[in-house]
C-alpha cells in the first residue's frame, strides 16, 4: 500500500477492506443488484412532500433478522426544486417502544459521483453501514440515504453540504412514513469522511428544515470540514488530485461551470475516467490508481484552485458551520490519518467548543482515514444510545481551551 503513495485511494481501499472484513463475520447473504428501473420516476411522481415515499421494495441480508427496504423518496435540492433520492431503511425486530423506535441516519463516505455508485446498489450494502449490527441489536431503525444523484439520475453533487443534509433529513422523514417501522421522532446522525460533512450540515439545518424531528446528537469520524485545506494541502498528491478531479467534475455539471479555464485539455480524459468510476471494492481502487496517473504530469492550469472564483466561494460555502449549542457532538479522528488531517479536525472541534457545544473528541492512535468509521463505530453507537436515554453528554472541550 505504501508503494502506491495515494492517500485517497489508501483510505478508500482501507474502507473497502473494512467492509470486506466485516463481511467475513456476517451471514453469507447480501443485497442483490437492483434493477435500474427502481430509481426512475416521471415528472408527476417527483412532486410531493419532502420525505414522502415514491415506492419501496424489500431487501435480503440485513443482520439479526431485521427487515430492510430499498426506498425511493421525495426531497428538494438547495434551490427547493423537487427531486427524488434513494436509500435503505433497516428495521429491527421486536415490539417498538410506546413513543416509537429511535432512528439513526447513516451518512456514507465517498462512493463516487455517478448514478451507479449508489450504496443501495452495492452487494455489501449492510456491511458498509458502520455499526449496523450493534444499532439493530439496540433497537434503532437505521436509515441510509444514497444522496442525490447516486442511484437516481446523476451526477451527484459531491461535497455539497446542504444537498447531502436535505437528503439525510428527508430519509428520516421517509422512515417515519413506513407503518412497519413504528418510528418515533427522535434521531441521531452518524457519518464518516464525506458522510461526516453530511452529518455536520444535517446538524446545522435540522431545526429549520425539519423542525418536527428531534435531533439528539451528531457523530462523525474523520469528517470533511475545511475543504480549502483539503484541496490545497493535497494539491500535489495523488489523493488530492483524485478529490479535486471528482469535485471539479461534479460541480462543473451541477453549477454549470466551464472546466477549460482550470483544467488542462490533456488532463480531461483522466478527470472523466476518475469521475465515472465507483469506490466499492479493492479492485475499484486499483482501477482508479491507473486512471489518475496522467494527472501527475498534467492537471490544473492554476497554481491554487482554492483562490480561483467561483471555486473558492463554493468551497467556502460547503465548509460546515457550528451547530446549535444544544446538539451534542461526537468527533472521532485517527491520529495516523493523512487525508483528513487531525489538526484540521481539531480546529473544527475548537470552533464547536467556542460556540458552547458539548463535544466528545475520540482520538484513535495509529488509525488511518479509511478505518476511522469502522474503528469508532462501537463507541459511537454507545454514545448515541446514551443520547436517546437522556444521559448528559460528555464534554472534551476543556482539552481544547486556548
Amino acid at each position: 500500500m505504501q508503494s502506491l503513495k495515494i492517500k485517497l485511494l489508501t483510505g478508500a481501499l482501507s474502507c473497502a477492506l473494512a467492509v470486506l472484513g466485516a463481511a467475513l463475520f456476517a451471514p453469507a447473504t447480501y443485497a442483490a443488484r437492483v434493477d435500474a428501473a427502481f430509481y426512475q420516476t416521471s415528472p408527476d411522481t417527483v412532486v410531493g412532500a419532502p420525505g414522502s415515499i415514491v415506492h419501496m421494495e424489500p431487501m435480503r441480508g440485513a443482520p439479526l433478522g431485521a427487515s430492510a427496504y430499498r426506498v425511493l423518496y421525495r426531497s428538494a435540492d438547495p434551490s427547493n426544486r423537487p427531486i427524488v433520492v434513494s436509500g435503505v431503511v433497516v428495521i429491527p425486530t421486536g415490539v417498538a417502544p410506546a413513543d416509537g423506535r429511535p432512528m439513526v441516519a447513516w451518512a456514507h463516505p465517498t462512493t463516487g459521483v455517478i448514478s451507479r455508485c449508489a450504496p443501495s446498489q452495492a452487494r455489501f450494502v449492510f456491511q458498509s453501514m458502520m455499526g449496523l449490527r450493534e444499532m439493530v441489536r439496540r433497537g434503532f431503525i437505521v436509515v441510509a440515504t444514497d444522496y442525490p444523484g447516486l442511484g437516481t439520475p446523476g451526477p451527484h453533487p459531491y461535497l455539497v453540504g446542504e444537498s447531502e443534509a436535505r437528503a439525510v433529513l428527508d430519509s428520516v422523514r421517509a422512515a417515519r412514513q413506513m407503518p412497519q417501522a413504528s418510528a418515533g421522532n427522535r434521531y441521531a446522525v452518524w457519518g464518516h469522511s464525506q458522510g461526516g460533512q453530511a452529518a455536520l450540515f444535517t446538524g446545522v439545518l435540522a431545526k429549520t428544515y425539519a423542525p418536527e424531528l428531534q435531533l439528539v446528537g451528531v457523530a462523525v469520524a474523520a469528517p470533511a470540514t475545511d475543504l480549502q485545506t483539503l484541496l490545497r494541502d493535497d494539491a500535489n498528491t495523488d489523493g488530492g488530485r483524485n478529490i479535486t478531479a471528482m469535485t471539479l467534475w461534479s460541480w462543473a455539471q451541477i453549477f454549470h461551470l466551464p472546466l477549460d479555464n482550470v483544467i488542462e485539455p490533456g488532463a480531461m480524459p483522466a478527470v472523466d475516467a476518475l469521475s465515472n468510476e465507483c469506490i466499492e471494492s479493492p479492485l475499484d481502487m486499483f482501477e482508479r490508481n491507473r486512471s489518475q496517473r496522467p494527472l501527475r504530469q498534467h492537471f490544473l492550469r492554476v497554481d491554487d484552485i482554492t483562490r480561483v472564483e467561483p471555486w473558492r466561494s463554493l468551497l467556502l460555502k460547503n465548509i460546515p458551520g457550528v451547530l446549535p449549542s444544544d446538539i451534542p457532538v461526537f468527533v472521532a479522528q485517527g491520529d495516523a490519518d493523512r487525508l483528513v488531517l487531525p489538526a484540521v479536525t481539531q480546529a473544527y472541534v475548537r470552533r464547536l467548543c467556542h460556540a458552547r457545544s458539548k463535544v466528545q473528541y475520540w482520538s484513535m492512535p495509529g488509525v488511518k482515514h479509511g478505518w476511522a468509521g469502522a474503528d469508532s463505530a462501537l463507541p459511537v453507537v454507545a454514545w448515541m444510545a446514551d443520547r436517546f436515554s437522556g444521559v448528559p453528554a460528555p464534554d472534551s472541550c476543556e482539552s481544547f481551551s486556548d
